[in-house]
């Protein structure tokens, strides 16, 4: 009896982790994002139950600006992965008092200071710069898009269809395999997994907008799905070729079976951009 060809077999190597890593951190998230509340029915606001989630996006900047000093500026880390850090979190913190402009206006002045630092230990100013205006606005989103009328449901939505995205395309990617996505930059990523991921997404997204409480078109919910679908593949892309430009294979080894921290929420760097652009449009009528 003849075996399976090897293209069709399930890659099952680093599986068991990746399932342990996200017992740990799936959890994690929804508690910061739910608060204190027992109940989170129609919105949660509230300053106070917000400081979970405060506390995790702050320690969620920090590890990612560790992990891009050692990766951009291997001759002094730690002092650009202090300036980039110092950075992010003035942004975050102006966004947490609802100071939202400000947060904005703060990334060039933060993305300066830590160019100027890194020039001052003889390291590359556009890396550390550009590390600020990478991690920042997903850390300004995200405080935004929980602030926000039934943030924490569009929160959850955000979580959900970027972990749904990323599940679908490595289990479809793993099952189905075929051509590569992106050989180049991404020899392990295919088309399937690419197709698998989106659709995972967009199917999240709908059965979000189907519970009781979320006032958001299903139509609407699936596209936005979709767009956060894409937006996680295209994180996930850039990571992949920002990691190939530094000459490193992870971005760190925090989280067993992924890597680094930067590995496991490059696609929600970028999904939660796209997620707070739909939120503003729907905030102006859209998607009602």
């Amino acid at each position: 009896m003849t075996s399976l060809p090897q293209a069709r077999r399930f890659d099952w190597s680093n599986l068991g982790l990746r399932i342990a890593s996200g017992v740990v951190l799936v959890p994690t998230a929804l508690y910061a994002t739910l608060g204190q509340h027992q109940h989170f029915v129609p919105a949660l606001q509230g300053r106070q139950e917000a400081l979970p989630y405060l506390l995790l996006i702050s320690i969620g900047v920090a590890l990612l600006a560790i992990e891009w000093g050692g990766m951009s500026a291997p001759g002094a880390p730690v002092r650009v992965s202090a300036a980039v850090t110092a950075a992010v979190l003035s942004a975050v913190f102006l966004g947490y008092e609802k100071h939202f402009v400000l947060a904005w206006l703060a990334l060039p002045v933060g993305a300066l200071a830590a160019a100027l630092v890194a020039r001052g230990v003889a390291e590359r100013p556009a890396d550390a710069a550009y590390g600020v205006f990478y991690i920042a606005p997903a850390a300004v989103c995200l405080v935004w898009l929980r602030a926000t009328n039934q943030g924490v449901w569009w929160t959850l939505m955000l979580f959900a269809a970027t972990w749904a995205a990323d599940i679908g395309a490595f289990a479809v990617g793993s099952v189905l395999k075929g051509p590569k996505l992106w050989p180049r930059f991404s020899p392990n990523k295919t088309w399937s997994g690419f197709f698998g991921g989106l659709a995972a997404a967009m199917a999240t997204g709908a059965l979000m907008a189907s519970l009781p409480y979320f006032q958001l078109n299903l139509w609407a919910a699936a596209f936005i799905g979709l767009a956060v679908g894409l937006a996680t593949m295209a994180g996930d892309l850039w990571e992949s070729a920002l990691k190939r430009r530094f000459g490193v294979k992870d971005s760190g080894d925090i989280i067993p079976g992924h890597g680094g921290l930067l590995d496991r929420v490059d696609g929600l760097m970028f999904a939660v951009v796209v997620m707070a652009a739909a939120r503003l449009a729907n905030e102006i009528g859209w998607g009602h």
